[in-house]
């Protein structure tokens, strides 16, 4: 039965994000408010974690997972930024946006995409995911709670408590947040590219 955390959505209490941090590192899968509805997150270096991510929303190895990061000076470990990439990424993040970039070493290669090498970066604009990465003091696995056979993200911590309580080790409630997926942008070619519209708005980054 996967713990409920109710957690203050400005200042989250430390002790509860110890918590949280721990059953991730005991290979958990935990649900975490962001500024554009839940996502799940797991810790990027367990691979059992990483294929139960997956089994959750059903998706096979060719969807990109995101790594959740806490700045953009993290993001610039794992994924490849040249100048360009890096001005769009400083105006968007934090925020509800998610990028494809070309992945670096530091990335295991079971989560990047089999073919392109590539994976999904984004900064959340949400006190309590940044205090839960700060906490684990590493970027997050993580992918959008849509569930399977769906098209909305959920938004509520008691349903996702309620539908996933045995494949969830914790849901952390810090209230409900938007019920939008993020926007994706792919950065790997000569142009951005938006490949799903989500609560971001490509026109306030200067994207048709």
């Amino acid at each position: 039965m996967a713990l409920f955390f109710s957690i203050h959505p400005d200042n989250p209490q430390p002790r509860l994000l110890k918590q949280a941090a721990q059953w991730l590192s005991d290979g958990g899968l935990v649900a975490v408010p962001t500024d554009s509805s839940y996502a799940v997150v797991a810790h990027l270096d367990d691979k059992a974690a990483a294929d139960a991510l997956r089994r959750l929303r059903g998706l096979d190895e060719r969807h990109h997972l995101t790594l959740l990061c806490r700045d953009l000076a993290e993001i610039g470990h794992f994924a490849r930024v040249d100048n360009r990439q890096y001005r769009l990424l400083k105006a968007a993040t934090p925020g509800p946006w998610t990028f494809i970039l070309e992945a670096t070493r530091e990335v295991p290669r079971r989560v990047s995409h089999p073919s392109r090498k590539t994976i999904g970066i984004r900064v959340p604009q949400h006190a309590v995911t940044l205090a839960l990465l700060e906490q684990v003091g590493a970027p997050l696995l993580s992918t959008t709670l849509i569930p399977k056979d769906e098209d909305e993200a959920l938004n509520d911590a008691e349903d996702i408590r309620d539908r996933y309580a045995h494949e969830l080790a914790a849901v952390i409630d810090a209230g409900a947040c938007p019920q939008s997926p993020t926007t994706v942008i792919d950065l790997t070619g000569n142009e951005p590219a938006v490949l799903r519209r989500g609560r971001g708005d490509p026109a306030t980054l200067g994207l048709v």
